[in-house]
């Protein structure tokens, strides 16, 4: 268990540093009490299996998923925009379920939060033991499971799998 909270420690530190892009002293303690709360209050988030932490390509798709759900959300941000400037373009917004293989807390919450967080997406639900997230989404194309899982969900879906599952 240390040794997960050691791991974390590195991690929330070295994002602090990037975050902050300074090395002053105050910049430096604040990052290290910060990394100390936060590897002691999330291990347990993250340790029902430990071992993922030692496969280094996770680390690696994770540094592709980031600049993805950038670029998802650019051009979810474009959508947005036009919508505003062109107040004649349709709406049609609803709610969808669509379907995830992700079995992992942490894998399920990652993909709920990058869907919110992404323009024209929100969830709104999750039911773990059935595999279904309900996501409002701003211009429904489809109300078909499998067709409305493909657009909004399968392509951070396949990512997450080979990240957390």
């Amino acid at each position: 268990m240390i040794r997960i909270r050691v791991i974390l420690f590195s991690l929330a530190f070295m994002a602090w540093i990037l975050l902050t892009w300074s090395v002053h002293v105050q910049n430096v303690f604040v990052g290290l009490v910060v990394a100390v709360f936060v590897s002691f209050m999330t291990a347990d988030l993250f340790t029902a299996s430990p071992n993922i932490f030692r496969n280094i390509f996770r680390y690696l798709w994770f540094l592709y998923y980031i600049p993805l759900f950038l670029w998802e959300c650019f051009k979810a941000n474009l959508d947005g925009a036009y919508r505003v400037i062109h107040p004649d373009v349709p709406l049609n917004p609803g709610i969808v379920k669509v379907k995830t293989v992700l079995r992992s807390d942490t894998a399920i919450t990652i993909l709920a939060n990058t869907l919110s967080l992404k323009p024209g997406t929100m969830t709104v639900d999750v039911d773990k033991e059935k595999g279904y997230l309900y996501v409002h989404w701003v211009d429904v194309k489809t109300q078909d499971v499998d067709g409305a899982t493909k657009m909004i969900v399968h392509k951070f879906e396949k990512i997450l799998v080979r990240i957390f599952e």
